[in-house]
C-alpha cells in the first residue's frame, strides 16, 4: 500500500461532523453517568493535607497513565473503539483521587457533583464554570445547579473533551509510541486535576442554596 493510500485511509478513519456530534453525545453521557453519585473515601483529614494530597495525586497520575496507555496499545480502528473506555476508567479513578484529596483536607462530606464535575474538567473547559464555581473574598461560593444547566454544562465539556480527542486520536494509529503518548497526557491530565482540586480544598468552601427544579 502506497503512503498516500495509507493517508488517506487513516483520515477516513478519523469521524467527520456527524461522528464528532455522536462522539460528543457519547462523552457527555459517560460525564452524567460518572457525576451521577460521588465516589466515598476512607481518606482521614490529615495535619498536612497539602502534603497528602500531592502523594494521593503521584499514585493516582501514575495509575491513570498505566490504564490509559494500555488501553491505547490497539493500533488503527480498534484504537478508536477504546478511547471512550480509556476516558471512562481514567475518570473514574481521578474522581477518586478528587474524593480522596477532599478527605485529606476534612472536605469529603461536603463534596458535591458541582465540585467533582469542576475538578475533573475545569481545566479543560474553564468558561464552562463561570457562576458555578466564584471567588468572594477569602471564599468560594459553589451554586448548586439545576439540572437543565448541569446538563448545559456537561454538554460543553464533552464537546471540548471531543476536539481534544480527535487531536490526539491519530496518535493510536502507532503502536507503542501512540500508547506511550496517551499514558503520558493521562498522567499529566490526571495532576492538572490535582491542581484544581488541592487549590479548592485549600480554601473555604460556602454552597449556594439549592436551585428551583426546572419545568
Amino acid at each position: 500500500m502506497s503512503p498516500d493510500t495509507t493517508g488517506n485511509r487513516r483520515a477516513a478513519d478519523i469521524p467527520g461532523k456527524d461522528g464528532r456530534a455522536g462522539a460528543s453525545h457519547r462523552i457527555a453521557e459517560a460525564i452524567f453517568d460518572l457525576i451521577g453519585k460521588v465516589p466515598d473515601s476512607s481518606e482521614p483529614p490529615h495535619a498536612n493535607p497539602l502534603k497528602r494530597a500531592r502523594s494521593i495525586a503521584n499514585r493516582k497520575a501514575a495509575s491513570a497513565a498505566l490504564s490509559a496507555g494500555s488501553l491505547a496499545l490497539p493500533p488503527g480502528p480498534l484504537g478508536w473503539l477504546t478511547i471512550l473506555p480509556e476516558l471512562r476508567t481514567v475518570w473514574k479513578q481521578q474522581a477518586q483521587m478528587v474524593a480522596d484529596i477532599a478527605g485529606s483536607f476534612g472536605k469529603r462530606a461536603a463534596l458535591s457533583r458541582e465540585q467533582m464535575l469542576y475538578c475533573l474538567f475545569r481545566h479543560i473547559a474553564p468558561s464552562a464554570f463561570r457562576g458555578v464555581v466564584d471567588p468572594v473574598g477569602d471564599r468560594i461560593v459553589i451554586s448548586r445547579v439545576s439540572p437543565r444547566a448541569l446538563r448545559a454544562i456537561v454538554q460543553k465539556v464533552g464537546l471540548r473533551v471531543t476536539l481534544r480527542v480527535l487531536g490526539k486520536g491519530v496518535s493510536r494509529w502507532v503502536p507503542i509510541v501512540g500508547a506511550l503518548g496517551v499514558g503520558a497526557y493521562a498522567y499529566y491530565d490526571t495532576g492538572r486535576v490535582a491542581e484544581t482540586a488541592m487549590t479548592l480544598f485549600a480554601q473555604e468552601i460556602d454552597m449556594a442554596p439549592e436551585p428551583q427544579t426546572d419545568d
